[in-house]
């Protein structure tokens, strides 16, 4: 039986990236994965934030990204519906050189599983070994088998919408501007990609009512494109399906652990919390918490274990706050664009044009977003 300070169960991204930070702290882990599940491409892209970024640098990960894995945003417009409104934020206003990093799924944990296969500290094991560990770190996913065990609870909102991801090529430059249409009742981004064509590309995730969710997803290519024109208005050019027409859907939720830690145990990334991708945001505060907890263990005082529950309880108490501000952010905007009554409408699209002129206050949602 393998004995080490931290065993961690799930080899996602915040599996692999809280191994690897964990790692270059002097803890020895232990890295349990499972067999991958049998699929298609994976269409998925992340939008992660400048701390997200900061992160995967200090674990020697950025840099050996392939080329055209990653594509800077420099402005993100967003956009209401057919009665107007629109806010615009940009990279230069916040004094940054980017907003964010669009960044390919695949090619993301392809590298961070060569990273831990070659860190000294980390030991890949299967998902079913044994390991003597005084910290078991739970980083299984949303449907995280582990909580019901663990006591930990979990109160989930399913909002009987499907997030449908493609890949795009536009007709015109992308311009490193990403854009959003809030339209109810449904959300559709695009978010430039230069690894589907350099400079033209986009990866597509567009929320949708369960029901249009399956019809397009069953639709052909013409009539997924009409229905992308249709919903964009032609602002990006006019967009087809790359990836061989590809296509992949996934059920959206709110949901939180009622605890995210106790002795010995922890949850990170969506087993402790998930949100609606509007934001962009879910990867961010998983990345969020493995910053986090990698802190809080290695400032922890000598004589306390890694699995001690006032440590752990420190972590717990830290996340709180960015974790239930962000879900009460995605979940108040879903709400507020996804009602079609004309009061409403007319004041969503007011509240935008008001924002867009105000530039503390978009400086301070810009911050906001990138250091979540």
């Amino acid at each position: 039986m393998l004995r080490c300070d931290v065993a961690i169960h799930g080899a996602g991204v915040v599996g692999r990236a809280l191994a690897l930070e964990l790692a270059s702290r002097g803890f020895d882990v232990a890295l349990l994965t499972a067999a991958p599940a049998a699929g298609g491409p994976d269409l998925r892209t992340y939008a992660l934030n400048a701390a997200s970024v900061a992160l995967l640098q200090r674990v020697r990960v950025w840099a050996q990204l392939p080329p055209d894995a990653a594509t800077p945003v420099l402005e993100m417009r967003i956009h209401g519906d057919a009665a107007g409104g629109a806010l615009e934020f940009s990279a230069w206003q916040q004094h940054v050189e980017q907003l964010a990093h669009i960044v390919d799924a695949a090619a993301l944990e392809a590298t961070l599983a060569d990273a831990v296969r070659f860190a000294p500290r980390v030991h890949v094991l299967d998902a079913d070994a044994a390991v003597d560990a005084p910290l078991h770190a739970w980083c299984d996913g949303k449907h995280s088998r582990a909580r019901e065990r663990l006591g930990a609870g979990f109160v989930a909102h399913r909002y009987g919408q499907t997030a449908v991801a493609a890949r795009l090529v536009a007709s015109q430059p992308h311009g490193g501007v990403a854009r959003q249409w809030f339209r109810a009742p449904d959300v559709l981004a695009l978010l430039p990609f230069d690894g589907v064509a350099r400079g033209y590309g986009y990866g597509l995730v567009w929320s949708l009512p369960d029901e249009r969710a399956r019809e397009l997803l069953a639709a052909d290519a013409a009539t997924f494109e009409d229905a992308l024109s249709n919903a964009t208005g032609g602002a990006a050019g006019e967009l087809t399906l790359a990836a061989g027409g590809a296509r992949a859907g996934w059920p959206l939720m709110l949901g939180r652990a009622q605890r995210v830690a106790g002795p010995g145990w922890v949850l990170v990334g969506d087993a402790a919390h998930v949100v609606h991708p509007l934001a962009g945001q879910g990867l961010n505060l998983g990345l969020g918490d493995v910053a986090c907890l990698a802190r809080v263990l290695a400032q922890r005082e000598p004589w306390r274990s890694p699995g001690d529950e006032r440590v752990l309880a420190r972590y717990a108490r830290e996340r709180a706050a960015p974790t239930a501000e962000m879900a009460l952010v995605t979940d108040g905007l879903l709400h507020l664009f996804a009602s079609d009554l004309p009061g409403v409408r007319e004041l969503r699209n007011r509240g935008l044009g008001l924002v867009d002129h105000l530039t503390p206050l978009k400086r301070w949602l810009a911050a906001r977003a990138l250091a979540t």
